[in-house]
Parts: C-alpha cells; structure tokens; sequence
C-alpha cells in the first residue's frame, strides 16, 4: 500500500498533460513543506540544545559570551536558529523529491535504486555538515577570531554568528551532494563521463569559487572545503560512468528512428 497515493509516477513513456504535471509538482512541493513545518517544530521544542551544540566550536572563552543588543533579538535569534535547523533536515527529503520528479520521466527508475538515492542523498548531506561541523568552522573561527585579536576587543553577536555557523553547515552538506547532481545530469543525458572528464579544469575553477563564496573565506578553511569537494568530483565521474543515461542527442536519434508502434511495412 502506497503512504502517498496522491503521488503519480512518471514513467519515461508516459505522455502526461500540462496538468498532470502539475498535479505532481504541487504534490511533492506539499511534501517539501510539510518536511520543514515538522523540522522545525522539532527544532524551536529542542532550540536550547541547538543553541549549546552550536556554541561549541567557539574557542573556549567565546562560549556562553554571545551577545543580544535589543529586546526582541533573542526572541528572533531562536526563530533563526529554529528556522536554518528544519531547512538543514529537510534538505534530504527536498533532493529527493526534486530527484523523483525528474529523473523518472527521462529514465527508467527501480524502486530500489530510489531507495539508494535517498539513503545516499542522506548520508552524503549529513555528512557534509558533520564535516563542516567538526573540521571547517572550528578552523575558521580559530582563524578568524584570533586574527584582529591584538586590535580588537572581538565580542559576537548571537544572531550573526548563528547565521554564520548554520549557512557554513548549510552549505557544507550542499557541497556534499556533487556525485548526486552529477548523477542525475547523467541520469538525464545532459553529460557525460567523458565530458566531467575532459573538463576537470573548469571543475576546479568552479569548486575554488564555491569554497571561496561560502563563509570563513580564510585560505585555511577554503582549501579544506575543497578536498572533499575534489575526491566527491572523482566519484560523480565513476558514478556517471556506471550509471549514466545515454546523451540525449544519442537518444533523441534513437527514438526518431523508431517506427511507430501499430505500423506495418509497406
């Protein structure tokens, strides 16, 4: 039995209507939002403990320090906090879902290789942030922190650095999700293994800027957001290798030569 029969899916020989795409889209949009109201109900009810583990890579006479300026900040401040939680959490289920409604409809999918997606999309996001956790934002502020110190009375903002730390998090797990986003381009014929291969150079521009824009921006925690960004890349190739869909000009090609079911030589 189907936990959402409401959900339709898309078969690559299927010929939906305008609508019936639609009908889809708005369903797994309901989902996406459905996954972050919960998040973040779960996520305001334990905020005092999300606010502890993320006052935790702070050195350690930071910790306990940070600063409110107005009498509605702390109120907000929790919201924020609340608020990045639930979008950490929910990110898995909204891939996925992103995931099922594309890929389905250009390429045959097995309930069990969509079950791999989603544990894979999981553990590769849940990773990123734990790796962002424990080795990148202890090392940016480190850096950061200690760079002005002789300058500086350094006191934090609660609300700035929680922004801080939760779109570092944030965008570490992202980044993490390159072999899926490979895949899937793959999955639908976009590229090629060839092609992620031969333009390796240009991946490399692209994951200094990425590592560049997130926060920190200190050398130190760039290149460490790089070296994972880099082995993830090299498994994107092997998994658009393994599991890539023929391009879609091979594909296009293919079905125009097909004769039309019901037809007959002449």
């Amino acid at each position: 039995m189907r936990l959402l029969p409401f959900i339709r899916r898309t078969q690559p020989d299927d010929r939906l209507t305008v609508v019936e795409h639609l009908s889809e889209l708005r369903s797994r949009i309901i989902i996406s939002v459905a996954a972050l109201i919960v998040a973040f109900g779960v996520a305001y009810a334990f905020h005092d403990v999300l606010i502890d583990i993320l006052e935790r890579p702070l050195p350690a006479d930071q910790q306990g320090q940070l600063k409110t300026f107005s009498p509605t900040e702390p109120f907000f401040t929790i919201l924020k906090v609340s608020f990045w939680a639930a979008i950490i959490a929910s990110v898995p289920i909204w891939c996925y879902q992103l995931y099922a409604f594309v890929i389905p409809a250009v390429a045959n999918q097995s309930r069990r290789i969509m079950l791999l997606v989603v544990a894979g999309v999981s553990s590769l996001f849940l990773a990123g942030v734990a790796f962002g956790y424990f080795i990148v934002l202890p090392v940016a502020l480190n850096f950061l922190l200690d760079f002005g110190a002789g300058t500086f009375d350094t006191q934090l903002r609660a609300g700035e650095y929680f922004s801080f730390a939760t779109t570092l998090l944030l965008g570490a797990g992202l980044i993490f999700e390159v072999p899926v986003a490979m895949l899937a381009l793959a999955r639908m014929g976009v590229v090629t293994a060839d092609m992620y291969r031969k333009q390796w150079r240009v991946a490399i521009v692209v994951i200094a800027t990425i590592a560049a824009i997130l926060p920190g921006g200190d050398p130190f925690s760039m290149f460490l957001l790089m070296i994972p960004q880099l082995i993830l890349y090299q498994v994107g190739i092997w998994l658009a290798a393994a599991f890539g869909g023929p391009p879609l000009w091979v594909r296009d090609r293919w079905v125009g030569d097909r004769e039309p079911e019901g037809s007959s030589p002449g």
